[in-house]
């Protein structure tokens, strides 16, 4: 039984190690964080990839936890309302959708359930340091533990990942900067918000909010816009000063907004970017997720290409019968369509957003059985 190690417990890593498990692999899963990271914002499951979670055992319960949100409105700067529907919102589109919305801690929770029922081995608080192929394995040295060999590493670390930079060179070569910044957390529903979300916008900075959990909890994403900037993103100092100051001249409740975020136990930031590789594989290491075709939040697919590539990997690595480098080729034949129109959407979005035509495309350009 080969054994793989997957780098990062999120939406992909947590995905293809189940998916791996199930198709005869011996699974370790090294995670930076002490535990299955809480916090985050809502994200959607959309087209192909609610097949895939129907395959995974969970489809129901994630229809159970999905968020219930009656319509949004959108306020100017000042905190003036401009208009408001029922209709859809910017988050989830169409209300009446067969897609999901849910909390990304959930959608993490129960697939790491799965993949810990099925026997995947975990090892949380650690990570990655070096990797150091061999003739019939990698040898991986972690921050924490002892050094360890493995068939195959596959890096489902993020935008920011560990094992690209050892593997494929620094992030500069990949990142497109998508021209703004932003950051999610927690806080109370001080604003009294009934499933409703709220949005604010102005030419440089904006914001949306929703309540979660029974209503109890507010969810807030806040960003604004700007060129790259240097910054440490294991700071979270730092991030808390740039996100204030960038939010310091919109009005409303952005104070109190921005003193819950410094408060905030599950603060999250970085930039609008994407990842483009001209390939996602070498040797015997892979890319999955945002650490390989990252394609922002402004998509609205992230977690949908998490989902479906975390998925085709394991399947294709299950068919190969041992021969990883053909697997790797066959998974970016595959993926390669279907990550580009989806990619594509962050653009789209910033014009006004895609119609409903090329959405459904894009949500389902590819076949999880081919």
């Amino acid at each position: 039984m080969q054994n793989v190690l997957v780098s990062g417990a999120s939406v992909a890593g947590l995905t293809l190690a189940y998916w791996l498990r199930r198709n005869g692999f011996a699974v370790t899963v090294v995670e930076r964080a002490p535990a299955v990271r809480p916090g985050g914002q809502a994200i959607d499951v959309r087209g192909v990839a609610l097949d895939v979670l129907d395959r995974t055992g969970i489809l129901a319960e994630a229809r159970q936890v999905r968020t219930r949100m009656r319509g949004m409105a959108m306020l100017d700067a000042g905190g003036t309302e401009l208009w408001r529907t029922t209709d859809h919102t910017y988050s989830s589109g169409r209300l009446d959708s067969e897609d999901i919305e849910l909390l990304r801690e959930d959608l993490a929770m129960l697939l790491h359930r799965q993949a810990a029922g099925a026997g995947v081995e975990f090892l949380f608080g650690d990570s990655v340091a070096t990797l150091d192929e061999e003739a019939d394995g990698v040898r991986v040295g972690f921050e924490q533990g002892p050094a360890r060999t493995f068939g195959l590493v596959l890096g489902a670390d993020g935008l920011h990942s560990k094992v690209r930079q050892l593997a494929f060179g620094p992030e500069e070569q990949f990142v497109r900067h998508l021209g703004a910044y932003l950051t999610v957390f927690s806080t109370d529903n001080f604003l009294g918000l009934d499933d409703w979300q709220v949005w604010l916008n102005d030419d440089t900075a904006t914001y949306c909010l929703y309540p979660v959990r029974d209503n109890t909890e507010m969810r807030a994403t806040l960003g604004f816009r700007s060129e790259p900037i240097a910054y440490d993103h294991r700071d979270t100092d730092q991030q808390k000063a740039l996100m204030t100051a960038g939010l310091a001249h919109v009005g409303w409740e952005t104070p109190r907004l921005l003193e819950a975020m410094r408060q905030a136990p599950d603060f999250y930031f970085d930039s609008m970017a994407q990842i483009h590789m001209e390939r996602w594989s070498a040797g015997r290491v892979a890319l999955a997720g945002d650490a390989g075709y990252c394609p922002s939040p402004l998509s609205g697919q992230g977690t949908s290409l998490a989902l479906v590539g975390g998925y085709v990997l394991a399947a294709e690595l299950g068919r190969a019968d041992g021969d990883h480098a053909a697997a790797f080729a066959r998974y970016e034949t595959r993926m390669r369509p279907y990550v580009g129109l989806n990619q594509a959407l962050a653009d789209k979005n910033t014009e006004g957003g895609p119609s409903e035509e090329t959405m459904d495309e894009a949500k389902n350009a590819i076949d999880l059985d081919a």
